[in-house]
């Protein structure tokens, strides 16, 4: 993609995510993910009510009348977003691929941690780490986060969501808020995943397109498969076929969701064909 287009690309999903977050998510995300403690903020004058156990009696005593300590969340996070950069992201069958809706997801998560001052990382991965961004925080961090999601070029095509669990567990020492987002078409990853959510705050985001549940009889017809980058022939038709791609959707979707319900972490399914928001939302509101 040419510079120009890019800077374009940006800037209408900076526009749309910014207004989404200032309406809707940067109340629920601040309620949703709390801070990691209380500091000590200032100390004011006692009114009955107060506990008596906030009484700063140092101050207290210099100024001959009781005074309390005031605390407050400790707001500051870090927010980890896990990105599956392989091909088969590059589906879809309606209005948009399942890599467009999971780069407008990236960007509302990330403008709504930069609305809370929160620092946000990102780690783009197919079955090897392929790229990692450290926290910042900031606009002109956030802007590049969202170049990188729409540009990105990564040197394989294929997932292995365990081992990225791995290596976001090995590198990231503070308990932060992750975001796993991915189509999830992968298996044995449950290990590496409860592994990851005993030490963070993890959330699974399952990109899907609704071709892949329930696929219409158009007869025989050639598709490219993007992970291992070759034609094949399928028979629509077929019920035996349709009943095998079937079974192999719905095995990656239990699969993913019994693992983060093992795992005691918060997930979302989400279609390239319906409101994100409102299953966003949801996600938030449930935690």
């Amino acid at each position: 993609m040419e510079t120009k287009d890019l800077i374009k690309k940006v800037r209408k999903i900076e526009i749309k995510t910014k207004r989404l977050t200032s309406d809707l998510f940067t109340g629920q995300y601040s309620s949703a993910f709390k801070g990691k403690g209380m500091v000590f903020s200032e100390v004011r004058k006692y009114v009955p009510g107060d506990d008596v156990r906030d009484i700063d009696w140092n101050v207290t005593a210099k100024l001959s009348e009781p005074y309390v300590k005031i605390f407050e969340e400790e707001r500051e996070l870090t927010m980890i977003l896990m990105v599956d950069a392989s091909s088969s992201n590059l589906f879809g069958s309606n209005y948009k691929y399942k890599k467009d809706l999971l780069v407008e997801i990236c960007a509302v998560l990330a403008f709504s941690a930069m609305q809370n001052n929160d620092k946000v990382g990102v780690l783009f991965f197919t079955d090897r780490n392929e790229l990692y961004i450290p926290p910042k925080k900031g606009k002109k961090h956030i802007l590049r986060i969202i170049r990188e999601l729409i540009n990105f070029k990564p040197s394989s095509s294929k997932t292995n969501i365990s081992n990225a669990c791995s290596y976001i567990n090995k590198i990231v020492k503070k308990k932060s808020i992750i975001f796993l987002l991915s189509d999830f078409i992968d298996d044995d990853y449950f290990k590496s995943l409860n592994l990851l959510s005993n030490k963070h705050d993890l959330n699974g985001i399952r990109i899907y397109d609704s071709f892949e549940s329930s696929i219409p009889d158009i007869g025989l017809a050639l598709f490219w498969d993007t992970e291992n980058q070759k034609y094949q022939w399928v028979d629509t038709s077929s019920d035996l076929v349709i009943k095998k791609l079937k079974n192999h959707f719905y095995k990656n979707h239990s699969y993913f969701n019994n693992s983060f319900m093992k795992s005691g972490s918060s997930f979302v399914n989400i279609a390239t064909n319906e409101s994100y928001i409102v299953k966003l939302l949801e996600l938030f509101k449930n935690k």
